[in-house]
């Protein structure tokens, strides 16, 4: 549902703010310190050998800059960003075609990676480790096979399922970073960044009002931000103190918690229907009337985060957080049970 405020995959109409809001270097980036100073070292490597970066790969959450850093990658490198998506590249000749149009050292930046097919997937084996295609011409018993030289490239890819790639996919990266959700700290600076890209006269308080609600994502918290700002215009004076910030995000429903009607149903359902779980996510979905992988990738990963929910073998399970969330008493459990 990427109609919800808190929803942390881009709505249709979120890409030009987005383009304008993105940090362009890692100097730039705010918040995933670690994977920003390793970045940092791989990128100066590459550029003193002058040699292409090694193969990438980023995942974790939507919504936590994996797009942003690919294209940070392109710029810190001083090459162009070509950009796919793995349930793009339908044919062979589609993954052929752009590898074979990148310049020495251009970034092809694969999204979803995850949702390529077995078969385009075997394409990028020879590219990615020894830059050249193999490709088979005539059929039959007269077929032979034409290695094609490749320009060095780097080939980045992101995932939110990084369980989903194939053994053979993932060890040809040879930097894997995880991106995790952002404190609260790097998201109000975040906040306090964009709003002076968009002209936004954003208090302190406010900004922590934002970022307590953000659920750790940079892309709700600017998402939050534009309603703060329109809700400013026209209930306000303009400027967004912490009050201001308040009843706008109460008026779009996302609590303290950074919680919608979606995650209080969903928690509510396991602690009502199912005891407090544990649960099967298939159960759940059709208790919620919910697709199981946006469960599974876009609504459990931060009640899992912020200490709502269990992951268990035998299914989700409510903690005592959530139960006390609804003002409930959480009943006595054996963890052997699970």
């Amino acid at each position: 549902m990427t109609d919800r405020f808190v929803a942390p995959s881009p709505s249709e109409d979120e890409a030009q703010y987005e383009a304008g809001l993105r940090p362009r270097s890692l100097n730039e980036y705010i918040g995933q310190d670690r994977l920003r100073d390793n970045l940092h070292v791989s990128i100066a490597a590459a550029r003193g050998r002058r040699e292409a970066l090694d193969h990438v790969l980023l995942y974790g959450p939507p919504g936590l800059g994996k797009t942003t850093l690919a294209y940070v990658i392109g710029n810190e490198m001083g090459v162009a960003v070509r950009a796919t998506a793995g349930p793009v590249i339908e044919r062979p000749g589609d993954l052929a075609g752009m590898l074979t149009d990148l310049q020495e050292h251009q970034v092809l930046f694969i999204d979803e990676i995850h949702r390529m097919s077995p078969v385009i997937e075997e394409i990028l084996y020879p590219a990615m480790e020894d830059y050249e295609l193999d490709i088979v011409i005539g059929q039959g018993p007269g077929a032979r096979s034409v290695k094609v030289p490749l320009q060095k490239f780097t080939l980045i890819g992101a995932t939110t399922r990084a369980g989903l790639l194939t053994s053979p996919l993932r060890a040809r990266f040879g930097i894997v970073h995880r991106l995790d959700f952002y404190t609260n700290e790097d998201i109000e600076e975040i906040v306090r960044r964009s709003a002076r890209i968009l002209d936004v006269t954003l208090q302190d308080d406010a900004a922590a009002q934002i970022a307590r609600r953000s659920r750790g994502t940079p892309r709700v918290a600017n998402r939050l931000l534009r309603r703060v700002r329109d809700f400013a215009q026209v209930r306000a004076d303009g400027r967004v103190s912490g009050d201001v910030a308040r009843r706008a995000m109460d008026l779009v429903g996302v609590d303290d918690n950074g919680f919608d009607e979606v995650d209080r149903r969903l928690l509510q359902t396991i602690i009502d229907k199912f005891s407090g779980g544990p649960v099967g996510v298939n159960s759940l979905a059709a208790a919620i009337n919910e697709e199981k992988d946006a469960i599974e990738d876009i609504y459990e990963p931060f009640l899992i985060q912020a200490g709502f929910l269990d992951r268990t073998p035998r299914g989700r399970v409510a903690t005592p957080r959530a139960y006390e969330y609804f003002g409930l008493t959480a009943p006595r459990r054996d963890s052997r049970l699970w």
